[in-house]
């Protein structure tokens, strides 16, 4: 029988597997429910193709030749990893499998993200979070860049919206007082603007010229205070350090006190109404489905801690 010379593919290597494996053609065709004489051509095909005969036929049950058993095992970890390949491709379709990026603001690992990123990981087991420092002002550029998928910014005041990029409010967080717990303050309910002017104040992240920094000590000079500048952290939690060493005060969103130091004490700032705002920031032109996953998780999480923020 002349059969057209063809290269091997997967079916005639799952055929001449199962063909080792059950011991004969007729009892692969049995397990693989279709007729020996399809076994028999896919077989005949794929040793046409490979130049050379992969089993004896001439002996029962049939053996491998010298070809067969080189062939064997490589075809094995082929169909494996074809089957692996086509299980994980799906799975990334369904949104069950692949990776997703998070970007953000260090504030937010005190409130909504830690617990978010557990079930993420519980919910999708297979799916690797990768979690990234990112300021608010630098995640539209890293979403462009497809660094992250997701970002989690923190702002005062409105934010300015770029067309490709889509915006989701989390929650709006208060601005509250950090000082020393063994300060004068730390002993009332809640304190002023001009009051934090009697301690040194410490700006964060980076720098004084942050976008954060620059609009919090613009509020504190709106409500009349002359706040001064002792020491400049690069991010939240050296801030708060500074502020239980009694170097100074801060300011913080109000979800940044649940479960943090008991060395500092949180206070609400009377004279300073406005609300810092926590937002996740995605690509407008691509719906990602482990992104809107997470985003789903997060909204989940945020009606757990929203008895436990100040109330508007």
């Amino acid at each position: 029988m002349n059969f057209k010379s063809e290269k091997m593919n997967l079916r005639q290597l799952r055929y001449f597997c199962e063909v080792v494996e059950a011991g004969s053609a007729r009892a692969a065709a049995s397990r693989l429910f279709v007729a020996p004489t399809a076994i028999s051509m896919q077989l005949a095909l794929l040793e046409e193709a490979l130049g050379g005969q992969l089993l004896d036929r001439s002996s029962r049950p049939m053996v491998l030749t010298p070809l067969g058993e080189f062939v064997y095992p490589k075809a094995r970890e082929l169909l494996a990893a074809a089957s692996r390949l086509e299980r994980e491709a799906c799975g990334m379709a369904a949104g069950k499998f692949g990776w997703l990026g998070i970007g953000f603001t260090r504030s937010v690992i005190f409130s909504v993200l830690p617990e978010a990123v557990r079930t993420m990981q519980s919910v999708f087991p297979d799916v690797r979070i990768d979690l990234m420092e990112i300021l608010t002002e630098d995640q539209s550029k890293s979403l462009r860049n497809g660094v992250i998928h997701i970002g989690l910014a923190r702002v005062i005041g409105e934010l300015p919206k770029e067309s490709d990029l889509a915006y989701s409010e989390l929650f709006d967080d208060p601005l509250v007082a950090a000082v020393p717990i063994q300060h004068p303050l730390a002993t009332k309910e809640k304190v002023t603007a001009s009051d934090l002017g009697s301690l040194a104040y410490i700006t964060y992240p980076g720098n004084a010229g942050s976008q954060f920094s620059r609009q919090v000590l613009a509020l504190l000079e709106n409500a009349g205070a002359l706040p001064r500048i002792g020491h400049e952290a690069k991010e939240i939690h050296t801030a708060l350090s500074l502020v239980a060493a009694g170097l100074g005060a801060t300011v913080v969103g109000q979800s940044v006190a649940m479960n943090n130091r008991t060395d500092v004490r949180f206070l609400p700032i009377s004279d300073i109404a406005t609300y810092s705002r926590v937002i996740a920031v995605r690509k407008a032109d691509s719906v990602y489905p482990l992104s809107q996953s997470f985003l789903d998780i997060l909204r989940g999480q945020i009606t757990l801690i929203k008895p436990r923020i100040l109330p508007s």
